[in-house]
């Protein structure tokens, strides 16, 4: 007996919780919006510019005793951090690691090094045994530039998903995956400004795949439509979205639950340096799915797409607009 997460036939009524879910997520959308604004995001060394330093003891050392080594040296804001390994405290091993970051003290690679090394000199002076694991320094330069790559990396990702969907499909099909991909972008950015986490090249890299596995699971569905759409050519559109939704539920829910057992099990023994790139898998994925029932369907309902999905060719006979583009 094959396991499945949700019926084989079943019969909700997605789009009457359509209107509220709209206003729902336009109010979440809106307040992401002024989170990033007001309270802004935590951005990393990538985009913030300055030096990380990866270091371990051999006994615990408290990070009170880090940052008070570390004050006597004059190298501006300094921020000491626990790294945590699931898998080694598992197994009863010690796990003595910390991370440092260092704020951006000059445009200079051969001052912002001096800097690296004044911090692990203080700190192997006074913490014998430690040992360095790695560095990293991005200069305010770089970051800049950084940040603008990535900002331009995912506008084009949403525009490519435009033209994308356009093509394949009618431009209503293609304002409700982008406004899908928009709201779950939005949230992301949101949670993460409201939550404080790290935001750094790895986010903007999990942000494009929940682009691209956001707009899998709402073109699945989209398919759907289309189909059902030549089909019923009689039955009203809201009844058409909510037997599309039905038939692909049972594939959402699966490939959902699968990606996201896989996540958490990442999130939760992967350790430090993973935590946040699995965190914003985690989330893409949940308002992901969420997005191509709740958001693109109740749009592409609004927008009320045509019912007619033939044209007449050359010879005068109907023929199927999209024959060239399914084969």
């Amino acid at each position: 007996m094959r396991l499945r997460l949700v019926r084989q036939s079943t019969s909700f009524d997605f789009l009457k919780l359509g209107v509220p879910a709209l206003g729902a997520s336009a109010l979440a959308v809106i307040g992401s919006i002024v989170l990033f604004f007001v309270v802004g995001l935590n951005f990393g060394i990538d985009f913030r510019g300055g030096s990380m330093i990866m270091t371990e003891t051999p006994e615990y050392v408290a990070t009170s005793e880090y940052r008070e080594v570390l004050g006597t040296l004059d190298i501006g804001d300094v921020t000491v951090s626990e790294i945590s390994d699931p898998a080694a405290e598992l197994t009863g091993a010690a796990v003595n690691s910390v991370m440092i970051r260092v704020e951006q003290v000059s445009d200079e690679a051969g001052e912002q090094m001096a800097v690296l090394q004044d911090v692990q000199g203080a700190l192997q002076t006074a913490f014998p045994g430690l040992i360095v694991l790695a560095t990293e320094s991005v200069g305010a330069k770089v970051s800049g530039e950084l940040v603008q790559a990535g900002i331009l990396a995912v506008v084009l990702a949403v525009a490519a998903v435009l033209f994308y969907i356009w093509l394949r499909f009618e431009w209503q099909f293609s304002v409700a995956a982008v406004a899908a991909l928009v709201h779950d972008v939005a949230l992301t950015i949101g949670v993460f400004s409201l939550i404080g986490l790290e935001f750094n090249l790895a986010i903007i890299a999990a942000i494009l795949t929940i682009v691209g596995y956001s707009l899998n699971d709402t073109v699945v569905v989209f398919d759907r439509v289309r189909e059902n759409l030549r089909r019923f050519k009689k039955k009203p559109l809201k009844d058409v979205l909510n037997l599309s939704i039905n038939e692909t539920l049972s594939r959402t829910v699966m490939t959902s639950v699968t990606t996201l057992l896989a996540l958490i099990s990442l999130y939760v023994l992967g350790g430090e340096v993973i935590r946040g790139f699995t965190f914003a898998m985690i989330w893409g994925v949940i308002v992901g799915t969420y997005s191509s029932v709740f958001i693109a369907s109740p749009i592409l309902l609004m927008l009320d797409v045509k019912r007619d999905w033939s044209k007449t060719g050359s010879d005068g006979k109907a023929g199927t607009q999209f024959a060239n583009i399914d084969a």
